[in-house]
């Protein structure tokens, strides 16, 4: 939790817990993000999905950013809903028609269909959604995005911490935990009072303890 949650490096972890009495190496904790946490991530996924998808009053947003790979880049494809929480992540090479409806046959599958897509100006989104036969709901305005775009702030952190990533594979393996526990730990503490923000986060950690168990 804390490597995937917060932006710190294996090696911050491994000192963080030392100083709790825990004396692992960090490749410990590599191994044990690289095992259980894709097996987390999942967990709170299906039990997100299966309180939303009946929902339909919602607003994706889509947005995709670059991401350099051993100097190569490559593009994150993210939905987000209106409440700032991470839906899908997909990681291409490209972001044609090809990639962008791809990523959005499978955020549909997944997640049902919503009221209103926002996109940017990419062509490619209105090509996409013109073969899935749903351009009608997309909607495309100046800072009308910017939900999505403050959804990358937390993941550009995790990426300088950890000096970029070097295979695909890994980079989409990590977005996806990243995104499930970073959804997880969203409280929106901005919009609540101190109280109700303390027992949210309580019930996030015993939520998250059950899943552990």
């Amino acid at each position: 939790m804390m490597y995937v949650r917060f932006p710190l490096s294996l090696r911050n972890v491994e000192d963080l817990l030392f100083e709790r009495g825990i004396d692992i190496c960090h490749e410990t904790v590599r191994m044990w993000w690289n095992r259980f946490g894709p097996m987390f991530a999942g967990d709170i996924r299906r039990q997100r999905v299966s309180r939303m998808r009946g929902f339909r009053h919602w607003r994706w947003h889509l947005d995709e950013m670059y991401v350099k790979l051993n100097g190569e880049m490559v593009y994150l494809w993210r939905a987000v809903d209106h409440e700032g929480e991470i839906l899908e992540s997909f990681i291409t090479k490209t972001r044609d028609k090809k990639a962008a409806l791809t990523f959005m046959k499978k955020a549909l599958k997944r997640h049902g269909s919503p009221e209103a897509i926002t996109t940017d100006g990419l062509r490619s989104y209105g090509a996409a959604m013109n073969e899935l036969g749903n351009r009608e709901k997309q909607e495309v305005g100046r800072w009308a995005n910017n939900r999505a775009e403050n959804a990358h702030l937390s993941f550009r952190r995790r990426e300088r911490a950890m000096l970029r990533f070097r295979r695909m594979k890994t980079l989409q393996k990590f977005a996806s935990v990243h995104a499930n526990v970073h959804n997880h730990f969203s409280l929106e503490r901005h919009l609540v009072d101190r109280q109700t923000f303390k027992e949210r986060r309580s019930a996030a950690l015993a939520e998250w303890q059950s899943l552990a168990s």
